[in-house]
């Protein structure tokens, strides 16, 4: 149990650290896709303003003192670095002049296949390949300026392969911290835990010599002056307790571990067919008509012994809440793992709170009139799959109650 909730704890926080740096990366790409076309845009910009050539750089007059998120200014360096290339087009959008001197690659038919991309985007600005694209309608046509932008792009992804280098770095160490730490984390826990255990097992022992003792001189005063209607209360409340400790103490050994567990291949049809089988006289004693469907030779890997248990929990569960003359239904199939299903008809099963159904004395009768439980059996039972990696789950559905077993 407190092995779970330590990787519970761990799991958790495996989650908000990827939700967290996932969302700072996320980020950090926005932004920086961002500000690479503003910076691209403004040299698109100013090719533009100036018929679709870069302007001569003059540093006396700062004719270009445009700031940039990479570079301080545009600089005579940045002049003759930046590649682009303009194209005008007439009012026909038909390609009138190019300009590709600052482009040694381009060609004239690249330049038309670029020019053929933009007219089908249909907007100002865009991306083509590694070219910024910046779209001016004059008097005279249009312009159309193709920046280079892939020292921007290489500048980019290696901000963002640092800064991914540094979140996987960060995460790994946050989760080593976070594994030292949840055994300082779940101590508290541990440490009520095994306070509960230890109180069950010492009440086990302080509470079981008494109630030996107590039955055994019912038994001499019952020879001696016979049984009577108190004698036979104080025998049924004495075993209604003796039962209580011995659900009690085996519940607490099934929440230590699985260690214990006998382990081994087994014939699950035989075993779940022989107890129905045991519960048939008290199926039949208390008017409710049972159903089942056991394919057979279905085999698990498992403790038999529990596994009956299991299956005797659940029918036993379903004849005390069945109807009158109401219906139980079992039924064991196998797809990728054997399914164990046990349904009863229930007439107040839409005031059934399912997800309490396994809390520890937790009964559906708000009254708790005694019927025999004591709300520890679902429990129980729970504790038994849980042992096996299983699930147990409990549904509604046509007033009738239903427990789900998947045994994995």
């Amino acid at each position: 149990m407190i092995s779970s909730l330590r990787k519970k704890f761990i799991f958790m926080s495996i989650i908000c650290i990827f939700v967290v740096f996932s969302g700072i990366f996320f980020f950090l790409l926005v932004f920086t896709r961002i500000q690479t076309n503003r910076s691209v845009d403004m040299i698109a910009d100013t090719i533009a303003s100036n018929d679709g050539v870069f302007p001569e750089f003059d540093p006396s007059k700062h004719q270009l003192s445009i700031h940039l998120p990479y570079s301080d200014v545009i600089t005579e360096e940045t002049q003759f670095s930046t590649r682009f290339f303009s194209v005008w087009l007439d009012g026909h959008q038909q390609i009138t002049n190019i300009n590709v001197d600052s482009v040694s690659t381009i060609t004239e038919q690249d330049v038309e296949g670029y020019i053929e991309k933009v007219l089908e985007k249909d907007g100002e600005r865009g991306w083509i390949s590694d070219y910024r694209y910046k779209v001016v309608n004059t008097p005279n046509g249009t312009t159309v300026v193709f920046v280079n932008g892939i020292v921007y792009k290489n500048m980019v992804n290696r901000l963002l392969f640092t800064a991914l280098l540094v979140l996987l770095g960060s995460a790994a160490l946050i989760l080593i911290l976070m594994i030292v730490v949840s055994k300082w984390a779940v101590r508290p826990v541990a440490e009520s835990y095994e306070k509960q255990r230890q109180f069950i097992t010492d009440a086990n022992h302080e509470l079981k010599t008494p109630l030996t003792l107590i039955l055994s001189n019912l038994d001499i005063i019952e020879t001696e002056f016979g049984k009577n209607e108190w004698l036979d209360d104080i025998r049924s409340e004495g075993e209604r307790m003796g039962l209580l400790i011995n659900q009690l103490v085996t519940l607490s050994r099934m929440d230590e571990s699985t260690d214990s567990l006998a382990r081994a291949d087994f014939d699950l049809s035989n075993a779940v067919a022989d107890t129905v089988s045991g519960f048939q006289s008290l199926v039949e004693e208390r008017h409710h008509i049972l159903t089942s469907s056991i394919p057979p030779s279905i085999h698990y890997h498992g403790d038999e012994f529990l596994i009956r248990r299991l299956t005797a929990i659940l029918l036993d569960n379903a004849i005390k809440y069945c109807d009158l003359d109401g219906n139980i239904q079992l039924s064991l199939t196998f797809r990728r793992y054997p399914v164990l299903t046990v349904e009863n008809t229930y007439k107040d099963v839409d005031n059934l709170e399912l997800n309490r159904l396994f809390d520890r004395f937790y009964r559906a009768d708000k009254v708790r009139t005694f019927s025999g439980s004591f709300g520890i059996g679902l429990s129980i039972a729970q504790s038994i799959v849980k042992s096996h990696k299983g699930n147990i789950s409990a549904y509604k559905k046509n007033n009738m109650i239903g427990f789900r077993v998947e045994l994995k």
